[in-house]
């Protein structure tokens, strides 16, 4: 595998200097595993608050394509909004089903509620960006 050649240690131990004190291996994420497709997605939660309306941020990545019986499939999506006011929230949902966009290209739609904190939480909806937009 080409790329970068970093040296992290996930274990929690210190190593040279560098702690870095996470899950990875404990989750057995494996990058090198046969993937079919993912996603990617950014946008904004909407305002949340009469005393201090406000939004939030977002970016990630779905994770890999699940099968529905009709043929088509769904992606799972979990992530963190930005920090705003002293506090983020989780999104952690499913996309709807493929909508094709041509070429043999398509999107997924996506709806939900944030976490709650700091006594509120803002409703998304937004879709995902295409898959493999430059094509093979």
């Amino acid at each position: 595998m080409s790329g970068n050649n970093y040296n992290y240690n996930y274990d929690g131990n210190n190593h040279g200097g560098n702690n870095y004190n996470n899950n990875y291996n404990k989750n057995n994420y494996n990058c090198n595993k046969k993937q079919n497709h993912n996603h990617e997605y950014l946008g904004d939660v909407k305002v949340a608050e009469k005393e201090d309306p406000h939004t939030h941020r977002f970016a990630g990545v779905t994770g890999e394509a699940m099968p529905l019986p009709n043929g088509s499939h769904y992606h799972e999506l979990e992530n963190r909004t930005d920090f705003y006011n002293d506090h983020c929230h989780l999104m952690c949902t499913k996309t709807g089903p493929a909508i094709p966009v041509g070429n043999d290209r398509h999107v997924h739609y996506v709806k939900g509620v944030t976490s709650e904190a700091e006594n509120h939480c803002h409703n998304f909806q937004f879709a995902t960006l295409i898959e493999n937009p430059i094509g093979d």
